[in-house]
């Protein structure tokens, strides 16, 4: 089976590579586009994001199946919160969708994310490391590395994975 990943970021790759570490899948990341602003904004503009990146990801690979990965903010009661979606495809144009864990940020990060920074720009000035991104993520450092970027990640591409299987179950009967 060969699976598409709509991103060269490590911390989502890796939560892929996790999931299909026993099967005999072959992983490929690909540079494609979200489709959507740099700094999603709420959890619609983040989840049309993962999409596109699962569809693009599936056309440039000629994959078998492909997620999009996608993390973004989104305005709540409570404050502005992380929010992360991802988005599993397949050449028959199914989709399944799947969210991750939510926190609210710290008013200062928010702030600045409302006047127009990007989350790993802010991100990568708070904590001096400008990869942030790309290892623990702003939900590692909010959650003292209980929950890392990664962990997150590999969490909803289990939900998206889950939801597929259950599918083929069901398929086959």
């Amino acid at each position: 089976m060969k699976i598409a990943v709509g991103t060269k970021n490590p911390a989502k790759v890796h939560a892929v590579q996790e999931v299909f570490l026993k099967m005999k899948a072959t992983i490929e990341s690909v540079d494609v586009p979200s489709g959507v602003s740099s700094q999603p904004f709420s959890d619609e503009e983040t989840v049309e994001g993962a999409v596109n990146r699962a569809k693009a990801a599936l056309e440039v690979s000629n994959a078998d199946l492909a997620f999009g990965l996608e993390g973004g903010v989104t305005e709540t009661p409570g404050g502005l919160m992380l929010c992360n979606w991802g988005a599993l495809v397949t050449p028959h144009e199914q989709v399944w969708l799947a969210s991750g864990a939510k926190i609210v940020l710290p008013f200062e990060v928010a702030s600045e994310l409302r006047k127009g920074k990007e989350l790993g720009e802010v991100m990568a000035l708070l904590t001096d490391d400008h990869d942030i991104r790309k290892k623990e993520g702003a939900i590692g450092v909010f959650t003292a590395g209980r929950v890392t970027r990664k962990a997150m990640f590999l969490h909803i591409v289990e939900l998206l994975y889950g939801q597929y299987e259950h599918q083929l179950k069901l398929w086959k009967h």
